[in-house]
């Protein structure tokens, strides 16, 4: 398995577990039929750091639907490039990173991961195209 696609699966998988804090909360909450009832707007109100981890996940999956179809193509048009495996590691290591700092509400420290992460995927298709 090369780095690319080791860093693909590993950012896929946190998109697909990072539900799990948030979804604990709402049951702590809200009892565990309250935490899988349809949302309601008489719902009590979430732990302020599960509502971050909830956006966090959100951007998380938006940022992956990007990243993701650039590393298909990379590892079918450049297997022997390692540029695209250090662009995925730093694209995972700014995804979760984002989370984790969002949840915990640290502003500027979010952003910054965030940006680790776009200009990583950014980078991607910037190698796939070959204009760097």
């Amino acid at each position: 398995m090369t780095q690319l696609q080791y860093f693909t699966a590993l950012s896929g998988l946190w998109v697909a577990i990072a539900w799990v804090p948030y979804i604990l909360d709402r049951i702590m909450v809200r009892g565990l039929m309250g935490g899988l009832a349809n949302p309601s707007p008489d719902d009590i109100p979430q732990s302020a750091w599960a509502q971050r981890a909830m956006r966090a996940h959100i951007v998380a999956v938006e940022a992956y639907v990007a990243f993701a179809p650039l590393a298909i193509i990379a590892m079918l048009t450049r297997p022997d490039d390692s540029y695209p495996g250090t662009l995925a590691m730093t694209f995972t290591i700014g995804l979760i990173a984002h989370y984790v700092i969002y949840a915990l509400g640290i502003p500027v420290l979010r952003t910054l991961a965030f940006a680790l992460a776009s200009l990583s995927a950014l980078g991607l298709g910037l190698r796939v195209l070959g204009i760097i």
